[in-house]
């Protein structure tokens, strides 16, 4: 009988682009707080966050894009600290694995998806990107979950450490100075979107040279951003309206 052969070395090729989208959205938000700053110092009151904050007063006084800006403006340093770290820490990952155009869109639907649930179900006036970054949570979850074949064997720790990360945020978000509706919103919105438009990777290729290929379809990203759109903002017009 003949030795089994020696396991061959194979090299899987992951995606591989600079994430200049997850850096830009860091440089964009530092360079609000810094007019924050300068505002504060300056005028002697912050004009962004009067600008781009949530407030569910000027939301129905038809001041919309509040519904989005809330996630460039921040209340003190370690409140953007936190928020730009926990950027990079999933953004550098996200972008790689969704591409530029596709990781920008969850960043938008999730701050957008948050902060309508904060508008339907807290009345104070919030600011903060949280909101996209627990979508970016959301979508690495469903990330995880739908290709969890190609990485069995490091599966069940990074779920958990997801699914820690979570729980251990919404918790904190109990504290009454936290809007946690925007965590959760941010949250399904995330959730929501890569549902349906969240990387598919297949492997392709002859061995040892492997590629990881995103079988997704172009339509079914269009179809994750209007459903995350139009569910989302039908619960805007409700709160509107109401």
């Amino acid at each position: 009988m003949e030795p089994a052969p020696a396991p061959q070395m194979v090299r899987l090729a992951l995606p591989d682009s600079a994430p200049y989208v997850t850096y830009s959205l860091i440089g964009a938000t530092v360079f609000v707080y810094l007019l924050q700053l300068a505002s504060q110092a300056f005028l002697t009151f912050d004009f962004p966050v009067g600008l781009l904050a949530k407030s569910n007063d000027l939301i129905r006084d038809g001041q919309l894009w509040r519904l989005f800006t809330p996630a460039l403006v921040h209340g003190g340093i370690a409140h953007i600290g936190f928020n730009m770290y926990a950027l990079l820490i999933f953004g550098v990952g996200l972008e790689r694995a969704f591409g530029h155009g596709r990781f920008l869109l969850l960043y938008v639907l999730g701050a957008f998806a948050g902060n309508v649930m904060s508008f339907l179900f807290t009345t104070g006036v919030s600011v903060g990107a949280s909101t996209a970054i627990f979508g970016l949570i959301g979508a690495e979850l469903v990330f995880l979950i739908q290709n969890r074949k190609i990485f069995p064997n490091q599966f069940r720790s990074a779920i958990g450490n997801v699914i820690f990360i979570i729980f251990v945020n919404l918790f904190m978000g109990l504290a009454p100075s936290i809007d946690n509706w925007g965590h959760v919103g941010g949250l399904f919105g995330g959730v929501m979107f890569a549902s349906f438009a969240g990387p598919l990777w297949n492997v392709e290729g002859i061995p040892p040279m492997l590629q990881l290929v995103d079988q997704r379809e172009p339509r079914s990203i269009f179809t994750g951003a209007v459903v995350t759109a139009v569910i989302f903002g039908a619960l805007a017009v409700w709160g509107l309206l109401r």
